[in-house]
């Protein structure tokens, strides 16, 4: 069995208990227009072109030799790779592979479950020792439901705590089959107005909140978050109504909530992609945001629900 994998980090601190390895799967339901991780959303592999980092094809040229398909990479007038056609491109990866200055990036690589073990194994002794453990992501790891429940089962059987952070927005017998082999689950609350989250993210919030209160009923430890975004969820309907929901519909299960600052992570990575970035242009005032950030932390701690900003 195999996933499509876009990236594996060590040593992160923010998803989940302790030091952990986060592994990041490709293919993802929604849209949000504000995502940082651009290069999740494709279930297939994708080639991402760093213009900036090419050497020009006068002193290089390596990835035009590997490239097996007639005219698919294109230069700028100074010899710099300017993109790739992706109605040609048939995501081979040689030109990712021949390139010296990762100006070309494979996004997608497909791995077995021993070969994603092999590299978690390798932190064992820091989980051991801070009660950290493994997080899958992506991407939506539900879309690859298989090998995400068989990579966190294996890692059940061998003692290392499992995470998984996901949007929820699956059927729940998919959700259930990854879910009992995870030991805490990380989601989003990103609005609780329907009509706006089909606006921002492609798809409606129903789903999403129908399966929270299962993952609620199951006593499962849960962490949720709300990507804080100006004009879009920071507004007081919103904020009372996601408090009210939790407190409510989820009995204030949530081991607690995170309230995460809009940051503009996705812009380079849209543009390697050869995509529009949603959020160009708009401006954050960083200040404000922050203040806001911390009015609705006080909003969600005085109806007893544990709340922090970022990773405070």
């Amino acid at each position: 069995m195999k996933g499509l994998v876009f990236n594996i980090q060590r040593y992160t601190l923010h998803d989940g208990p302790g030091i952990r390895t986060e592994v990041f799967l490709k293919g993802c339901p929604l849209s949000c227009r504000w995502c940082s991780n651009p290069e999740s959303q494709c279930s297939l592999r994708e080639v991402g072109v760093y213009a900036s980092r090419c050497i020009g094809m006068g002193a290089c040229g390596a990835c035009l030799r590997s490239c097996p398909v007639d005219s698919c990479i294109g230069f700028h007038a100074d010899k710099r790779i300017s993109g790739v056609d992706r109605e040609k491109c048939i995501a081979c990866m040689r030109c990712a592979a021949a390139c010296p200055s990762g100006a070309i990036k494979p996004w997608g690589r497909k791995m077995s479950v021993e070969e994603v073990m092999e590299e978690v194994r390798r932190d064992i002794s820091f989980y051991e020792s801070s009660g950290g453990g493994i997080t899958v992501s992506g991407g939506e790891p539900m879309l690859q439901s298989d090998f995400t429940a068989e990579l966190l089962r294996t890692c059940k059987k061998e003692g290392i705590g499992t995470c998984v952070e996901t949007t929820m927005f699956t059927q729940w017998k998919t959700a259930a089959k990854v879910l009992a082999h995870s030991d805490l689950v990380i989601s989003d609350i990103k609005t609780m107005n329907d009509k706006v989250h089909r606006k921002h993210t492609g798809v409606s919030n129903k789903t999403i909140l129908g399966n929270l209160k299962r993952v609620s009923e199951m006593r499962k430890d849960l962490i949720l978050r709300i990507p804080l975004i100006p004009g879009i969820n920071d507004d007081d309907e919103n904020i009372n109504a996601t408090a009210d929901f939790i407190c409510r519909e989820l009995g204030g299960m949530p081991i607690h909530m995170q309230i995460l600052e809009f940051m503009h992570l996705g812009g380079e990575k849209c543009v390697s992609l050869g995509r529009t970035y949603p959020m160009e242009g708009q401006t954050i005032d960083r200040e404000a945001l922050h203040e806001r950030a911390l009015v609705i932390r006080d909003r969600f701690l005085s109806r007893d629900i544990k709340c922090i900003v970022g990773n405070e």
